[in-house]
């Protein structure tokens, strides 16, 4: 005999039968729902290192002058990105040059390394010629794929996220020992443009 206070209610069974037989198809894949181009664009960024360490550095300097600094360049990057990555979609294909790609991560990351007190109307300006620079190479990268904007718009999703966490993160600290530890991240990445720098010339 089933005690009706530890048994589930009868009218479960006809409900679980109408979700089951009105229940929507699943997309596994995301080609299938459309945001397949978004996340190629996303992927892209996190797998450039000349972009995504170019974004990092200027993230960390905004965060290291404070929350108005980090702000202004949480939405000029993307912004100025996604405007470079238009206009790139317009010319012919192109690649960026390996130098003015070294020059940035050894710009950025010197000027990390050196917590260099920048202005704001400086820093916003680095950020947009940054974004503006590599969105078009980028844009001119896509060609005229029919997807080319939908994959921008994921790579500055990406950019967004990456300078608000990273830029967040600087703000808040305020032991000087983690300060410095900030400095020695823009070290590295100045070290990693002095590497691609040397590598380019001695392949010209």
């Amino acid at each position: 005999m089933i005690r009706l206070g530890t048994s589930r209610p009868l009218w479960s069974i006809p409900a679980a039968g109408v979700v089951f037989l009105f229940a929507t198809p699943a997309q596994a894949h995301l080609n299938a729902t459309g945001l397949g181009p978004v996340y190629d664009g996303l992927i892209h960024f996190l797998t450039s290192p000349e972009d995504l360490a170019a974004v990092l550095a200027l993230a960390l300097l905004s965060g290291l002058r404070g929350a108005d600094y980090g702000r202004r360049a949480l939405f000029t990057v993307p912004a100025a990105w996604l405007l470079g990555g238009l206009l790139g979609l317009l010319a012919s294909s192109a690649n960026s040059p390996a130098v003015l790609s070294a020059a940035w991560l050894l710009v950025l990351g010197g000027l990390v390394a050196l917590d260099a007190r920048l202005s704001l109307r400086v820093t916003t300006a680095l950020a947009g010629l940054l974004g503006l620079y590599h969105g078009y190479f980028n844009g001119a990268g896509l060609g005229e794929s029919a997807t080319a904007a939908e994959v921008l718009i994921g790579l500055v999703s990406a950019i967004f996220v990456l300078t608000a966490i990273s830029a967040a993160c600087v703000v808040r600290l305020q032991a000087p020992w983690s300060r410095v530890a900030v400095r020695v991240v823009g070290s590295w990445i100045a070290a990693s443009g002095v590497l691609m720098l040397a590598w380019a010339l001695r392949a010209v």
